[in-house]
């Protein structure tokens, strides 16, 4: 895949120019306009430069992102000779429906991604000319710099092209995870899952919004770079997952009910790590590697989180705290 375009140049689709870009591929900016285009591709130069001055980018960074990204005329100019094309466009059905129109009619070959974040692929395809080729593509803000890709196809979409939408996420230095096509996929079901149990918090006065980031960031939040929620359950036992899940029926039955892919292991002796078996299974023979692995991974984040220091969020709020 060496020639990609990406349509829609502002901080998502430029991001993911960049990100093309540094793993060699040609990559041509499209907007509404060509002025607008050419505007984001000056910005996309700029931050770059400042990226790999920072040393956030490798050295020659500048020089390959100018040699890779270029801007198009117009939305067709970008996406005729194309081998992929992401749709990075505003989250509005009506303008990605008249966007996807117009790339597959001028491209009805190439594989084409949205970086949709909610709206439903199939719904998407509607207006796509040969829809087998189309899928989600969903990258995270900072594109550059957040890892994980949600791959998420529709029903007709063809196996080769998942397939090869995978190498390229991989061969681009990120992490492409499948997901079915279901409302707010993966990503943003647990996000706003989490927001929203958050929000409640406040609401009952449980905790200020600032420790309950303080509580998320330094506790569980401080695991999830290294394992998921599955992984970290069966580490913690799921038999214990079961006694929490009791309590917090106590006074909260229908919002905590215990999940049935839960209690159905537990009925079948699978408690996670210690038994060998539980949603990961692992070989009891590795656990204490993985024991070491995780005290290695949380020492180290909290060296560089004691490097990085606070955040900008959180210095007013530790200077104005009793």
């Amino acid at each position: 895949m060496a020639r990609i375009a990406v349509v829609g140049s502002g901080y998502m689709g430029g991001g993911m120019a960049q990100v093309f870009a540094l793993a060699g591929h040609t990559v041509a900016l499209a907007d509404v306009t060509a002025e607008i285009a050419a505007s984001n591709l000056d910005r996309v130069r700029a931050e770059t430069a400042q990226f790999e001055q920072q040393a956030l980018f490798p050295a020659g960074a500048t020089e390959l992102i100018a040699a890779h990204i270029s801007s198009a005329a117009s939305i067709e100019e970008a996406v005729t000779d194309a081998d992929f094309i992401e749709e990075a466009v505003p989250e509005r059905i009506e303008i990605k429906h008249q966007t996807l129109r117009r790339i597959s009619e001028a491209n009805t070959d190439a594989i084409i991604g949205s970086n949709t974040s909610t709206i439903s692929i199939t719904r998407l395809a509607e207006p796509v000319v040969n829809p087998e080729r189309f899928l989600g593509v969903h990258f995270s803000n900072p594109a550059p710099f957040v890892p994980g890709v949600e791959i998420i196809p529709h029903p007709a979409t063809a196996e080769a092209v998942i397939d090869t939408v995978q190498q390229l996420i991989e061969g681009s230095g990120k992490i492409g995870a499948r997901v079915k096509d279901a409302t707010g996929f993966v990503l943003n079901r647990l996000q706003y899952a989490l927001f929203h149990e958050a929000t409640q918090l406040v609401d009952e006065g449980v905790a200020t919004p600032e420790d309950i980031d303080a509580i998320v960031r330094s506790t569980f939040g401080f695991r999830l770079p290294f394992f998921g929620p599955f992984a970290i359950a069966d580490m913690a036992g799921l038999d214990v997952y079961a006694f929490c899940y009791a309590s917090l029926q106590g006074e909260f039955p229908e919002r905590f009910a215990t999940p049935a892919i839960l209690a159905e292991r537990i009925e079948r002796g699978e408690l996670g790590t210690k038994t060998g078996a539980g949603f990961r299974a692992i070989d009891p023979a590795r656990i204490p590697e993985l024991v070491a692995y995780r005290n290695r991974a949380y020492a180290k984040m909290k060296v560089l989180l004691e490097e990085l220091g606070p955040s900008p969020f959180d210095e007013p709020a530790q200077e104005t705290r009793p």
